[in-house]
């Protein structure tokens, strides 16, 4: 049986989203006609990157549980209700054949109705401690996607399938040519490059560990750095008087050639980043971000530090210990390569081809 009706859910970040849109257009090159919906939740940045990538959307008016603002969770009960009841119709009246899930608040309520329906659903988790959510969704899942083993702590050991992440297309094969990059983003080739990514929202612990160094970074001129701030950010930090060595950026349009002037890379500790950074293979601090569920992001990078693949600082060391570790790097290049070489052994480049194969087995299984 053909794969032709498909439904992914989740968003909120571009570590959800990236996945799914690399899932969709594997599932479109396989099959040209097939007809993808996506289901994210209002207000989201999937509802306008899911349709720059040239897909369809439809939102639910869903949203997480606030721990900074108990007051802002009174609607939420009222929320769950009538996202669930928009998933309901927008389910039934598309018809899948499988629902797939990448987490984010719009993939509970999608899956749940699907279960309800006896649609068959797959999980794709992209960490290493997975949320509430996608633990109760994987009682009646019939593939689990992860990209860490041992991960039969928390699923049903039976339908897991050790895949790895999804990743852009342009990082698969490896990084392009360094030259291109230098020219891209007006770098100086003889110079070691510092690339700072906080992911799409920005990183703002890692921002203002950068700003508080300023005056030393403008001594160091023997060194160049690409500063990806973040939207949030920019505006602000566009006001300084930063030098021609420290270069701002809003957000990172060619990534691919981003890591490629690379010397040393600087990121938090989402899963899509780290899945990224061993198929890269550059010595890398991660700094895991506090504001995430289960505290995530802190397990995603021990997996690494714990086997020598990359340097963890916590974030709340970060404005004390984040420049003395890169300056440490930068000058031990054999370091350095130790951490590429073992960053390079974790990487799984066929992920979005395993996760394609193993939802048309799904279909053609439970007809």
């Amino acid at each position: 049986m053909t794969l032709n009706r498909v439904i992914i859910s989740g968003g909120g970040t571009g570590g959800h989203i990236f996945p799914a849109i690399a899932i969709a257009e594997a599932l479109k090159a396989q099959n040209p006609g097939i007809d993808i919906l996506f289901v994210g939740a209002n207000g989201k940045m999937e509802m306008e990157k899911v349709p720059q990538a040239g897909f369809s959307i439809k939102g639910l008016n869903i949203a997480g549980f606030n721990r900074k603002n108990l007051f802002k969770n009174a609607t939420l009960p009222f929320k769950i209700m009538t996202s669930m009841s928009s998933a309901f119709s927008i389910v039934r009246s598309f018809h899948p054949q499988l629902v797939i899930g990448v987490g984010g608040y719009a993939s509970g309520p999608t899956l749940q109705v699907a279960n309800w329906l006896k649609i068959p659903t797959l999980i794709q988790e992209q960490n290493s401690f997975p949320g509430k959510t996608n633990i109760l969704l994987a009682k009646k899942a019939k593939a689990i996607c992860v990209a860490y083993p041992q991960m039969e702590r928390f699923f049903p050991k039976d339908v897991i399938h050790l895949t790895g992440n999804p990743v852009r297309k342009d990082l698969i094969h490896g990084v392009p040519n360094k030259k291109d990059g230098y020219v891209f983003y007006n770098l100086d080739a003889s110079k070691k490059t510092v690339f700072i990514m906080g992911g799409s929202l920005g990183a703002g612990s890692i921002n203002s560990a950068v700003v508080n160094a300023l005056d030393d970074l403008r001594r160091q001129e023997g060194i160049q750095i690409l500063w990806q701030c973040g939207k949030g950010y920019y505006e602000e930090y566009n006001t300084l008087d930063l030098p021609s060595h420290i270069k701002l950026l809003p957000f990172i349009e060619r990534m691919d050639l981003a890591y490629a002037v690379a010397d040393v890379i600087i990121s938090r500790a989402g899963a899509t980043s780290i899945s990224e950074l061993t198929l890269v293979g550059k010595p890398c601090i991660l700094v895991p971000s506090p504001n995430v569920t289960e505290d995530h992001q802190t397990k995603n990078a021990l997996a690494l530090s714990s086997r020598d693949a990359a340097m963890l600082v916590p974030d709340n060391k970060v404005k004390d210990l984040l420049w003395s570790n890169i300056y440490s790097l930068l000058d031990d290049d054999s370091k350095a390569a130790s951490l590429a070489q073992a960053i390079k052994k974790l990487a799984l480049p066929n992920a979005t081809a395993d996760i394609v194969r193993i939802c048309n087995q799904l279909i053609n299984h439970d007809n």
